[in-house]
């Protein structure tokens, strides 16, 4: 049965591919063989997804072979033939289904568990969410788009495959270190592109207006100019799906101080008691400054030298406090934004919960940059304000006594719903990484 499996995997995926070669484009035709790619390396797809694509074929070609036989019908013309041919082909793709769905598809591809199904999760809402995106904008958002039109499918495939990818080693033991990469990847993307685009390749920009990449104007700069929320409706977005994982996951400039605090190897220290009053006030002027200045007509060009000397001590304080203290000073101390999505993220169902069989023995603070498992955070038995359901913590508890929670689900379920949504909004925002 296992043979028999690889041959019509194969054969499905070359047919299916041939179609939208002869009826569409090769970046049409690619991502069909991703199932026969998956013979040689069962982890690429997961087992559900391998399914829905047998699935999916098998009504395409009965959808072709139903438009052809009335065509031909409706010239007068033989379709006895063409109906087997092509009935063939649709009962090779539910045969395929069959065997994946049965045994031989488990030895294959391994059981229908919780990750595979995260993983399916992750590249249908991906794909999903691009698709709509796209069809909802004039302009190209997806870069390969730019340099090579006609090839939206395919880039919607490879940003799904490579969230499904990432799902799978976030819901694996060594989940700090890979949300550490990837989110230095994102920030890498997303710079490197604004670096490119002032360098004069104006592709490498999604329209050509300009806002200097500090986190605090996502709040201040619609303040300020009574316009312009598109950042602010990204931030409220990701807040409501996975409370304040944004400056976790997503943040473009977060990333720079995860890097710098773990520069320094050893056990993050604490933040001194006067760091969430100095917070708070940062938040407050955020929201007050730009109105005086709309108040007072003061020319953007102030404004705009103004953001640009808070971003740059921001960066000084990564350089100074963050890499050799080991924790985020910038991010829970300095940034507006994190505060915003602390307070709001209160309110909203997700958590770090720690259970009462918690020893004390402080291995995941050891994890946190965030200063969010303190002594006292831990005898309160709750994570503090700062937490941004990063989930470094959880792989350095060896008993489990710390997990995700959301909406009366247990830990595993929390934890697999929170990677879909987190993982599905980073490979969303690695796709259109472009100011």
């Amino acid at each position: 049965m296992i043979a028999l499996l690889r041959v019509l995997m194969a054969l499905c995926s070359l047919t299916t591919a041939a179609h939208f070669l002869r009826f569409g484009t090769l970046w049409d035709a690619v991502p069909c063989v991703l199932p026969m790619t998956a013979l040689a390396w069962p982890r690429i797809l997961p087992r559900p997804l391998l399914c829905m694509a047998a699935l999916g074929g098998a009504l395409l070609w009965v959808d072709h072979a139903a438009n052809l036989v009335q065509w031909r019908l409706s010239l007068g013309q033989p379709w006895v033939r063409l109906a087997a041919i092509l009935g063939s082909v649709c009962v090779a793709h539910l045969t395929a289904l069959a065997l994946l769905a049965g045994q031989a598809g488990r030895r294959l591809f391994g059981d229908l568990d919780g990750v595979a199904w995260s993983k399916t999760a992750i590249f249908v809402l991906v794909s999903a969410t691009l698709v709509l995106a796209g069809a909802t904008t004039k302009i190209p958002l997806l870069m390969g788009e730019r340099f090579f039109p006609d090839s939206g499918s395919f880039w919607i495939v490879a940003f799904a495959l490579y969230g499904a990818a990432i799902g799978g080693l976030l819901l694996g033991n060594r989940a700090d270190r890979v949300r550490g990469r990837i989110w230095t990847l994102f920030s890498a993307v997303f710079f490197g592109q604004l670096a490119l685009g002032l360098a004069g390749w104006s592709a490498f920009l999604m329209t050509g207006k300009l806002h200097l990449p500090v986190p605090a104007l996502i709040l201040a700069g619609p303040i300020y100019r009574g316009e312009g929320f598109f950042m602010l409706t990204l931030l409220a977005v990701s807040l409501a799906l996975v409370g304040p994982a944004w400056c976790s996951h997503l943040c473009y400039i977060g990333a720079w101080d995860d890097r710098l605090a773990r520069w320094d190897f050893g056990r993050p220290k604490t933040l001194p008691a006067w760091a969430p009053r100095l917070r708070m006030a940062i938040l407050v002027a955020t929201i007050l400054t730009p109105l005086v200045l709309r108040a007072m007509h003061i020319p953007w060009i102030w404004a705009l030298g103004l953001a640009a000397a808070f971003g740059l001590a921001g960066v000084g304080i990564m350089l100074l406090w963050s890499r050799r203290t080991g924790t985020m000073t910038h991010c829970t101390t300095w940034c507006p934004v994190g505060l915003v999505n602390n307070l709001l993220g209160r309110i909203l169902p997700w958590r770090i919960r720690i259970d009462a069989g918690c020893t004390r023995c402080g291995a995941c603070a050891a994890a946190c940059r965030y200063n969010a498992l303190t002594r006292a955070d831990l005898d309160r038995n709750r994570p503090g304000l700062t937490c941004s359901l990063c989930g470094d913590c959880l792989p350095r508890c060896l008993h489990a006594h710390i997990g995700y929670a959301f909406a009366g689900l247990d830990p595993q379920r929390s934890r697999q719903l929170f990677v879909v949504l987190v993982t599905t909004l980073h490979a969303v925002f690695l796709a259109v990484a472009r100011i």
